[in-house]
């Protein structure tokens, strides 16, 4: 805990500074040991901005990575947290981490500080801490599910960096169309006085040129207006889950996603078995995890079979959650008593099954988004050549 202190020293100059140590008496004795004689001493209340940098997953899982190599190392785990406030740099984790270390002078256990803390952490995260204390292992549980959020967040950055080639060639075909329409096309609006003379094609490109330009400020303000609700409701689970049942409908795409999402679940289900977490609990963590409706669903009715005594291969297979080539991995984890090692390797399965579907509907995204565009602009160029020559009879 940090204390800002003001004092005098041995030869009455004023000095001020800070402290950081367990209670306000450590502070006196430690402002006595260097010879100050406190004038103010008060502890200072660190609050993390509303606004301001906004906390990478990269951050978070570092420092929880640096909490559990210190824990590893035989640190207290007061010390380690106190150690880590010191170092941190994101003011959202430093003041989390002052808010744990004063929890943890106050008696409380480490799972209940941590969930108290704020931070942004999935749900099983908690719970593998808390099998982690209970077992002893509390530096490897945190470990562990390091491991998985780090996982979790290649996943994530894979998918993202895959799609932002296709979507700058989109975009970029977009704005090239609109600047067509906008300022190309218009040039031969005084060709629509012949209207009645002109082909349909050439009538239809010109006058949407001429509405889109007459119209751009209203059209520009209804793209951004439409991002921006894109992106808000893209924060909304309902939403997002309803969109992402969409796309599993289609073909390739939704292979892909669905392959993810089981090696994600996968993943997180062998590490919480991994830690003695206990099955329907850990199915349950595990379930939580899936963004897919559908999917969540099946995996949902599977931890009822569970719950009611069924084996969790024969639960997967009668649902239909996994295919049977998991199924037969699941009972072999099942019958050797190596299940959260079996469905690590079944993770990693549907992984590289998954990288292989990516590339996939990459290598048919990009050709198809440039034949689309390049769909377009024949039909505004046709329409134009279609109105020039078109002009020579409207003259004759």
């Amino acid at each position: 805990m940090r204390f800002h202190y003001q004092a005098v020293d041995r030869h009455g100059k004023r000095c001020k500074g800070e402290v950081n140590v367990a209670s306000q008496a450590d502070a006196l004795r430690q402002l006595d040991h260097q010879g100050l004689t406190p004038l103010h001493l008060h502890p200072v209340q660190r609050v993390a901005p509303r606004g301001g940098r906004r906390l990478r997953a990269e951050e978070l899982n570092m420092a929880l990575y640096e909490l559990a190599t210190l824990l590893a190392a035989g640190v207290s785990l007061a010390e380690a947290v106190e150690a880590q406030e010191r170092s941190t740099q994101h003011p959202r984790i430093a003041s989390a981490l002052q808010s744990m270390g004063e929890g943890l002078r106050q008696g409380k256990s480490f799972p209940q500080v941590l969930e108290l803390a704020g931070l942004p952490l999935p749900r099983y995260a908690y719970q593998l801490v808390a099998a982690g204390e209970m077992t002893g292992n509390l530096a490897t549980a945190l470990r562990d599910c390091v491991e998985q959020m780090e996982y979790e967040r290649r996943t994530r950055d894979e998918i993202r960096n895959a799609l932002i080639y296709p979507s700058i060639l989109v975009l970029s075909g977009v704005g090239a169309v609109a600047m067509m329409f906008v300022f190309v096309v218009p040039k031969f609006a005084n060709l629509l006085e012949h209207a009645d003379k002109l082909p349909w094609l050439a009538w239809a490109v010109l006058s949407s040129g001429v509405w889109s330009k007459a119209h751009a400020i209203p059209l520009l303000l209804a793209m951004v207006l439409a991002v921006f609700v894109g992106g808000a409701l893209s924060r909304h689970q309902a939403v997002r889950g309803r969109v992402l049942d969409g796309v599993l409908r289609l073909p390739l795409l939704g292979e892909w996603l669905l392959q993810a999402e089981i090696a994600q679940w996968s993943k997180v289900l062998g590490t919480l078995l991994g830690n003695r977490v206990a099955l329907v609990d850990a199915l349950r963590l595990a379930g939580e995890s899936v963004r897919i409706g559908h999917q969540r669903e099946l995996l949902e009715r599977v931890t009822q079979d569970v719950r009611g005594g069924a084996a969790l291969s024969t639960a997967l297979e009668h649902r239909q959650a996994i295919t049977a080539t998991g199924g037969n991995l699941v009972r072999v984890g099942e019958k050797s008593g190596r299940l959260a090692d079996m469905l690590d390797s079944l993770a990693s399965l549907y992984e590289e099954q998954g990288r292989s579907r990516m590339r996939k509907v990459l290598a048919l995204v990009e050709p198809l988004a440039i034949l689309l565009i390049g769909a377009v602009f024949g039909v505004i160029i046709t329409g134009v050549v279609l109105a020039i020559t078109s002009a020579n009879d409207i003259v004759m």
